[in-house]
């Protein structure tokens, strides 16, 4: 057993030691509000929205766009489970700003092993072998952090399954500060009607 697996599995026995009360906890989230975030581990939501267990949905990945599987996942939460308001949150110093869709087809098809990045950019160690797979993937990267939120909020506002009476909004995180930051053009491109 890795240690890393070996920690996780001793916090989780704690964890589910004193588990309580969390067991009856309803399924729909108790604010009714989702989160679309990056998958970033500098960002806990629960913490810089003042959550607790039962009361969120939060949706991750990287960059928190909103891709079609986001979506997706807003869809659900809102006609199964009933979340009634989203907000987009994407934050400082993401690495999606630090590369292109064409970077990563590269560094796909010279390895498959972890890259390196440098001040002159991201580098592969071309061992092992790699693949022209990443060539047909859109990456969702961004190069302007508060239009890349602009154009989620617009995206997911766009969508036809999505109710016009939900209100989007749109933020970026501060890494620095722990402040969100609101991107004005998002949350009027998210506005409930």
């Amino acid at each position: 057993m890795s240690d890393v697996l070996h920690e996780v599995l001793s916090a989780n026995s704690d964890y589910s030691s004193s588990f309580g009360d969390k067991a009856t906890l309803a399924m729909p989230p108790k604010r009714r509000i989702a989160i679309l975030t990056c998958m970033d581990a500098r960002l806990d939501p629960v913490k810089f929205a003042g959550l607790e267990e039962g009361d969120a949905h939060v949706i991750r990945n990287a960059g928190g766009r909103a891709s079609d599987d986001a979506i997706r996942s807003l869809i659900m939460s809102h006609k199964l489970l009933g979340t009634n308001e989203w907000f987009v949150i994407h934050h400082t110093d993401c690495g999606m700003l630090t590369f292109t869709t064409e970077i990563m087809g590269d560094l796909l098809s010279g390895s498959l092993k972890t890259a390196s990045v440098d001040e002159t950019g991201w580098h592969d160690s071309n061992a092992g072998g790699g693949t022209s797979d990443g060539n047909y993937i859109n990456w969702l990267t961004i190069s302007d952090n508060a239009k890349s939120v602009v154009e989620d909020v617009e995206r997911i506002r766009s969508n036809a399954m999505v109710p016009l009476d939900i209100p989007i909004y749109g933020y970026i995180y501060d890494c620095k500060t722990g402040e969100l930051v609101e991107i004005p053009a998002a949350t009027a491109a998210g506005k409930a009607s």
